[in-house]
């Protein structure tokens, strides 16, 4: 080959190779450029000669690349870039290019040139990247495939490592263990390993061993079991199905166990603000009839006697007036009683009783309780009181005096018109006990269990005003007061309510 055919050839690789070919000078001005190389960097060859190399490196590293440049050029050798690395050149537009470069250098007359050999990898590194793609995914699928694999076999169809809550064990017909796993075993700090072998009977609390062992042999014999047991205030929901060889023969037990304690707990808590939903839904009820009832009486009475006062006062009947006027201040102290006790009422039902002890002068209260009472006492009616105690007492004035005043104000209210009302108190052995005797209408001795339920109104007792809440409200206010209240009752005799309080209260 002649120089002519050799200039040619160089020519040809030049101008049509697929790699770009650059020729600088020492600052780095490209001096001779083939059309690839143009191409690459998105310029003209008119345009591409005579710029900076440094313009073809992104603006992020393009003052560390005059920095190389300028010791390369102090150093010249041959040297490879960008292979297996992310090596980007700034195109025209400011559009990175992945590319490769081969620099090497050669010395002319008017100085060392640096020849760079430039490769555009795009199509390679996008054929890479999706190469690893596709082998992630083949990776991927590979896992999935090994994982179904495992997940098909019997034992792992059903197993589930980490079981909440519970434990998931497999037993081989002796009942020792095979396989064990869950939650709740670990955080008994046992493992698998140490459970392998054992016999699960051994594990579990005697009283309910044999329930256990009845169902399992029941799972053995063909049968699925779903049971619950109770142990050391722990609820356990026990799932057990037989698992078959490959002739069809059961030789395993699977046991799902998992502790629904909480479940229970919320069941019953459940279950009771239901119930509160259905008592309070009821004491809406009750309340609304016993309000249209027990208030329209004592109003109809204010009403009737402040019209007849009008007509009085025309008529000049100053003596009709005092009748009235004590008719209109017992209908006031009627309503004034039934609101305290629905006042009582909801601050027990809300727990808003708080018990403030105090220095009690029980002979001074007694007296004045009764002095009180008898002016609501019905004509002919005597209360004769007998305070055989210690002026030492400590506890909440307000609750005792609220729990005499329900207790006395019923027996005048029950008992008929001429009869004597007895109130008894004395103390002993630390205890005071207060005793309330009537001559009146008594209790059905087949209602007597409900006497201190709310709205509670025995049937000989309809057709005398009342709420059904005040022996209630006693009831539940001696129980703050760490005492109790019991009675004896014949109909048409009489009732006895005796309440027994320690005489001293902590608050």
């Amino acid at each position: 080959m002649d120089e002519t055919q050799r200039s040619m050839l160089y020519d040809l690789l030049f101008d049509f190779g697929i790699e770009g070919v650059i020729i600088t000078d020492q600052r780095g001005v490209i001096e001779i450029a083939n059309d690839r190389a143009a191409d690459i960097f998105g310029y003209s060859k008119a345009e591409f000669i005579g710029l900076n190399v440094d313009q073809l490196v992104p603006m992020n590293k393009r003052l560390g690349h005059s920095g190389l440049r300028e010791g390369y050029a102090e150093n010249p050798h041959k040297r490879r870039m960008g292979v297996g690395s992310n090596l980007s050149g700034a195109r025209k537009d400011g559009i990175e290019v992945p590319v490769e470069v081969s620099l090497n250098y050669f010395k002319s007359g008017d100085g060392v040139k640096v020849l760079a050999l430039i490769m555009d990898v795009t199509v390679r590194r996008e054929q890479a990247e999706r190469i690893q793609k596709f082998n992630r995914e083949l990776e991927q699928k590979v896992e999935l495939r090994t994982r179904d694999l495992k997940a098909s076999q019997q034992l792992y169809q059903v197993i589930a490592r980490n079981y909440p809550n519970g434990t998931i064990n497999v037993f081989d017909r002796s009942f020792r263990y095979i396989f064990a796993e869950g939650e709740e075993m670990y955080k008994s700090g046992i493992t698998s390993e140490w459970l392998v072998g054992k016999n699960y009977l051994d594990r579990v609390p005697k009283e309910v061993r044999l329930q256990i062992k009845d169902h399992l042999a029941s799972v053995l014999d063909g049968k699925n079991a779903t049971f619950e047991i109770e142990f050391d205030n722990q609820f356990y929901l026990i799932n057990t199905v037989g698992l078959a060889d490959d002739s069809g023969e059961i030789d395993r037990i699977l046991l799902v166990e998992q502790n629904i304690t909480q479940r229970k707990e919320a069941e019953v808590k459940l279950e009771k603000a239901l119930e509160k939903e259905i008592n309070l839904n009821e004491l809406k009820s009750r309340f609304v009839s016993m309000a249209s009832h027990e208030f329209r009486t004592p109003l109809s009475t204010v009403l009737s006697s402040m019209s007849l006062l009008e007509k009085y006062d025309a008529l000049g009947a100053n003596e009709k007036k005092g009748k009235h006027y004590e008719r209109i201040r017992n209908s006031v102290r009627q309503l004034t009683n039934i609101l305290n006790d629905f006042l009582s009422l909801e601050k027990v039902e809300e727990g808003k009783i708080n018990i403030q002890p105090t220095q009690v002068d029980l002979p001074e209260m007694m007296v004045d309780i009764v002095d009180e009472h008898n002016q609501m006492a019905k004509e002919g009616q005597q209360i004769v009181l007998d305070c055989n105690c210690d002026s030492e007492f400590f506890t909440d004035q307000n609750m005792l005096r609220i729990v005499v005043s329900n207790l006395l104000s019923n027996a005048i209210k029950y008992s008929p018109e001429g009869v004597t009302i007895n109130i008894t108190s004395f103390t002993s052995n630390d205890q005071l006990t207060i005793k309330v005797e009537d001559k009146g209408i008594g209790i059905p001795a087949d209602e007597q269990e409900h006497l201190f339920e709310r709205f509670f109104r025995a049937r000989n007792a309809v057709n005398i005003e009342g709420t059904g809440l005040g022996l209630n409200i006693v009831s539940r206010y001696l129980q703050h007061l760490n005492g109790n209240i019991t009675f004896v009752s014949d109909p048409d005799v009489g009732t006895t309510f005796t309440v027994s309080l320690p005489m001293h209260v902590k608050q």
